[in-house]
């Protein structure tokens, strides 16, 4: 599986994608595209992309078990794996109490999820879990191939590989702005952060590790946007990614903030090298 992400890979929200896009970031050398904004249960998207180029690897961050059948997300993986052998990654999870009528129980709606993935023939190789707490991150490793965090510091990703242990994959998400003028930066990443200081997942697993509840509230703190929206050069963006692979991550998923990814990334994928 770490093999098949390679150690870098870049994180879009499923409508900021497209095969132009996913063909530039396969030229430029990252190992997986990460669709965000929870993808429909028919994974269309994952097959264009797939379809459009040869080999980068793409997954799902994540398809969300309230309101995609497992039959129907089982039926997909299994069309594009036979497609495309090696090359997707199925990543699922309970989404968020405040955007959910029906969430109730999450981590044994979890549980039930994967059981009915388990009987849909859907391997445990081929997914992953959006984990934050302890609880999840151990189901990860136990009912999946690793985990894949959201929103999180060097730190977490620590913890998450204690919890894991050695051989379970862990993939973060790090949310990057290439600006080195801090207030510019911190403006651009408060504009996307913000809206996840209002889901309690994400603020009780920051105040796991260092930070306070003056950090989370409304609009964030500049050390708390610091943290979780790296900025400044390319070589100072790629130290922090680096942190995670130091704390024990497999893979970092680069989000790029702000209107144009791609100069992001082909500066990230220098400073990287």
């Amino acid at each position: 599986m770490t093999s098949t992400l390679g150690k870098i890979g870049i994180w879009r929200i499923s409508t900021q994608l497209d095969p132009e896009l996913a063909v530039e970031v396969e030229k430029l050398g990252y190992g997986t595209i990460w669709i965000g904004g929870s993808p429909p249960a028919d994974l269309e998207l994952a097959e264009r992309l797939l379809d459009a180029t040869e080999r980068i690897t793409v997954a799902t961050g994540i398809v969300n078990i309230w309101n995609s059948d497992p039959q129907t997300v089982a039926e997909s993986y299994h069309r594009i794996a036979a497609k495309h052998p090696n090359r997707f990654v199925l990543g699922i999870g309970a989404g968020h109490r405040e955007m959910t009528d029906t969430y109730t129980k999450p981590y044994q709606a979890l549980v039930d999820y994967l059981d009915r993935l388990d009987a849909a023939g859907v391997p445990q190789s081929g997914r992953v879990l959006a984990a934050l707490g302890p609880k999840v991150l151990k189901l990860a490793g136990d009912r999946a191939a690793g985990a894949h965090p959201y929103l999180t510091v060097p730190a977490h990703t620590r913890h998450a590989r204690e919890i894991l242990g050695d051989a379970p994959l862990l993939a973060p998400e790090q949310k990057v702005v290439l600006d080195t003028d801090p207030d510019r930066a911190r403006a651009t990443g408060r504009a996307t952060v913000g809206m996840y200081l209002n889901l309690g997942n994400y603020t009780r697993n920051l105040l796991r590790y260092g930070f306070t509840d003056e950090d989370v509230a409304q609009p964030g703190s500049d050390r708390l946007i610091d943290a979780v929206a790296l900025h400044g050069s390319a070589a100072e963006i790629a130290e922090g990614i680096n942190a995670h692979l130091d704390a024990g991550a497999n893979h970092v998923s680069i989000q790029a903030l702000g209107d144009a990814p791609l100069p992001t990334y082909r500066a990230l994928a220098e400073a990287l090298r």
